[in-house]
């Protein structure tokens, strides 16, 4: 396999809470190589959207990285000054982020915000920024793009506006795009169209693509490796293949048996997977699934798990991994 675009490396990210830190992100690890679709899984809570936002270091104020690298084509991102670092976003690294009623300015239309995400690109001129812009709307399906162009945000429907999205994402060709919960603010119906477009994209994309989300479908559809999280960590990685009909972690077994798409015969209850997640203020000394597992036993609760790699695609964080 190529050398990865880009690579994290033992990210640990916490937010200020005043008295205490919440350990949002920790010793985070996994990479992405060009032409693959990665999925970043797990319930809400597990640190998904923070790990998204370290990618573009468009992190909250309160945010605290207190170890850990990005590499994007080998330069640590963090190492990056201001400017260095927002040259990088949109032209290098795009995001589409999870709620389309808040990605564009309503005070200005699509066609002026479209033309501004530009703004890089030397030597072209306006009446070029225009054509490319509408373009990519027709080629992520958006009817008669000329004249959505000269819409405001709240002219278009959800599914538009998302759409749109990842049309601004893409503008300037970059070699990563991150796609944060790109579906949950839609419909069914909508949910749908979006997975079929980043599917059709991605045949014609050669960049990396980061899909986060808590949908196991969409990663199904989509991705070729997953990276499962809980609370802040990665738990499990492999191919979906690996992760769908193997998985080695317990928590990645429960996901997957809550997920209604597995369901074979009709049911009055739904599963859960019992208790809560830990108290991330106070991390757990051992396991951090040990309170919720039906395997952990004394070593799960007090001895920090180690990377078992079960083959050349797929690892765990998990004692028992290996048996």
């Amino acid at each position: 396999m190529s050398e990865a675009i880009l690579r994290i490396e033992n990210l640990s990210i916490g937010y200020d809470a005043g008295i205490c830190q919440i350990h949002a992100l920790r010793s985070a690890t996994l990479e992405a190589h060009a032409g693959e679709v990665i999925g970043i899984v797990g319930e809400s809570g597990c640190g998904k959207s923070t790990l998204a936002a370290a990618i573009i270091n468009l992190l909250a104020p309160n945010a605290i990285i207190n170890s850990g690298s990005i590499y994007y084509q080998g330069t640590d991102i963090f190492s990056l000054n201001k400017d260095a670092q927002r040259k990088l976003r949109g032209q290098d690294i795009a995001m589409v982020f999870q709620d389309p009623m808040t990605t564009f300015n309503p005070v200005l239309t699509l066609g002026d915000q479209l033309i501004d995400f530009q703004q890089h690109l030397e030597g072209v001129s306006i009446s070029e920024k225009r054509i490319r812009a509408t373009n990519l709307l027709a080629r992520v399906g958006i009817p008669d793009p000329s004249l959505c162009m000269k819409r405001f945000p709240h002219e278009l429907s959800g599914g538009m506006r998302q759409r749109a999205s990842i049309a601004a994402a893409l503008l300037m060709q970059p070699n990563v795009l991150v796609a944060d919960e790109p579906t949950t603010a839609l419909d069914v119906t909508m949910e749908a169209q979006i997975i079929h477009l980043l599917r059709e994209l991605r045949s014609d994309y050669q960049g990396a693509i980061i899909v986060v989300t808590h949908h196991l479908g969409v990663v199904a559809e989509l991705c070729d490796r997953v990276y499962v999280m809980y609370a802040g960590q990665v738990v499990e990685q492999g191919l979906v293949d690996d992760i769908y009909h193997a998985p080695k972690h317990p928590y990645t077994s429960a996901l997957i048996a809550c997920d209604p798409a597995h369901f074979e015969e009709h049911t009055p209850i739904l599963p859960t997977i019992a208790g809560r997640l830990p108290d991330l203020m106070n991390p757990p000394q051992g396991c951090s699934f040990a309170a919720r597992c039906v395997l952990a036993n004394e070593l799960c609760r007090t001895t920090v798990p180690p990377w078992v790699k079960i083959s050349q695609t797929q690892s765990a964080l998990c004692h028992k991994a290996s048996q």
